[in-house]
């Protein structure tokens, strides 16, 4: 297995626990000229997008909702819709500066995980490259698989199809 090689994490891992208040909403609240400082890349409304401190590729980025909420069901339509409209705008300026051939978008919700930050929750894009570590292996070191395709299937479809789920 190739290793993912990443030291200045070193600091993240052994002080997150220790942080008082939330480095995300510190960096929202700033004015734009401190958003530099901050690493704070754009600002909308809702969310915003800002460079990962400890990115596991060039060009790892968050897009972040401004409202402090470990929950993703606690964001509001709009929320999300905005930051879905700062992934695309993400992924155009990404694949224009760093020409990557692919991506890796999601969130890290609750350690275990991944989740370094479980309070404020946020949507990773990491830029990929052929012949880059693959990310997933690097994390778990393994995949486990505890159901088969058609009972993982036959429970979500059951849980999908209810009409309480559905905002329309």
């Amino acid at each position: 297995m190739r290793i993912l090689w990443a030291p200045w994490r070193r600091h993240y891992v052994e002080t997150v626990d220790a942080q008082e208040g939330c480095f995300l909403c510190e960096a929202a609240s700033q004015p734009p000229e401190r958003w530099r400082d901050h690493l704070v890349l754009l600002r909308g409304s809702r969310s915003f997008i800002i460079l990962n401190k400890y990115p596991y590729n060039s060009g790892h980025l968050m897009i972040v909702p401004l409202k402090h909420t470990a929950s993703y069901e606690d964001l509001d339509r709009d929320t999300v819709l905005e930051m879905d409209s700062l992934l695309r705008v993400s992924l155009r300026a990404l694949r224009e500066v760093f020409k990557p051939h692919g991506f890796n978008i999601g969130y890290n919700i609750g350690r275990p995980a991944g989740a370094g930050l479980e309070t404020h929750i946020h949507m990773h894009v990491v830029p990929r490259w052929n012949g880059d570590t693959n990310f997933m292996p690097v994390v778990a070191e393994t995949k486990v698989i505890s159901e088969d395709l058609l009972s993982t299937y036959d429970r979500l479809k059951e849980v999908l199809s209810r009409k309480d789920l559905w905002p329309c």
